[in-house]
């Protein structure tokens, strides 16, 4: 006999929660039931105030790992739910991974992959929608990997002029680079003002158009994102398919990120 499929939560009812300020979790990997979670207190990273240390910038500048958006979405959400050093368990159940598989492929779940020569050795996923993206979980194999994700999603979520980047609970680790507190009320007027503001151009679009400005030789200030001469083809992009700023032939795609980080709007 056939296992049973894993039931997944419905896209709609996923995407109307975050819209409301809530996610799913559940106690284990194996727990078949979920609970929604509002907290009482939010973790966020204002995107103009990401800090990106001087061992990090130098990491980023020197190509340490080859970064992809949505090259690897299961290897990286496998990844998240690992079991880890002092954490056997995950919150990331079979049945909440198996939606945001299918929230990735309708085009609404994205990830950041970091790689050691073919080696997925850090990154993070996340549901992206108006403009706000929801970090869900990131991961590291090597020293600085889940940073430089990070480092590249907070570039990248500048330039696609998103308002908001929600990091759901504090942690030391978070605070280091950024991160801030901020009350459920505040939050929740912050997602509101980003989802008032309509679709922005989603975080592999923007990836894909850092890539064909590199690759026509345009540079860094010819970009555009969206609709237009020189934006990223919306078909396909959304799964990974389309240029990678690591195979542009660019010098350095890490010393791209690090100019969009340092740039004030």
């Amino acid at each position: 006999m056939h296992a049973p499929a894993t039931k997944i939560i419905p896209e709609d009812l996923l995407l109307m929660a975050y819209r409301s300020g809530i996610f799913p979790m559940a106690d284990s990997r194996d727990d078949e039931d979920i609970y929604w979670v509002e907290p009482r207190d939010r973790a966020i990273i204002p995107l103009e105030e990401f800090r990106c240390s001087r061992s990090l910038a130098k990491v980023i500048r020197q190509d340490r790992f080859r970064v992809t958006c949505n090259h690897d979405f299961e290897g990286v959400i496998e990844a998240c739910a690992a079991p880890r050093e002092g954490h056997p368990e995950s919150w990331i159940s079979e049945r909440i991974a198996a939606s945001y598989r299918a929230l990735h492929i309708a085009g609404h779940a994205h990830s950041i992959e970091c790689w050691d020569g073919d080696r997925l050795v850090g990154g993070l996923y996340g549901v992206g929608f108006d403009h706000a993206f929801c970090g869900e979980s990131m991961f590291s194999r090597a020293t600085d990997a889940s940073k430089v994700a990070l480092a590249w999603l907070v570039a990248l979520l500048r330039r696609g002029g998103y308002e908001l980047l929600d990091c759901q609970f504090m942690t030391d680790h978070l605070a280091s680079l950024g991160a801030v507190p901020v009350t459920r009320e505040c939050y929740l007027e912050r997602l509101t003002k980003a989802v008032m503001a309509g679709p922005a151009p989603s975080l592999p679009e923007v990836y894909a158009s850092f890539a064909a400005g590199v690759s026509t030789g345009a540079g860094e200030g010819a970009v555009t994102v969206g609709s237009g001469a020189g934006s990223a083809p919306a078909v396909g992009v959304a799964r990974g398919v389309g240029p990678l700023l690591s195979d542009t032939g660019l010098s350095s795609p890490g010393k791209l990120i690090l100019q969009s980080l340092t740039q004030t709007s």
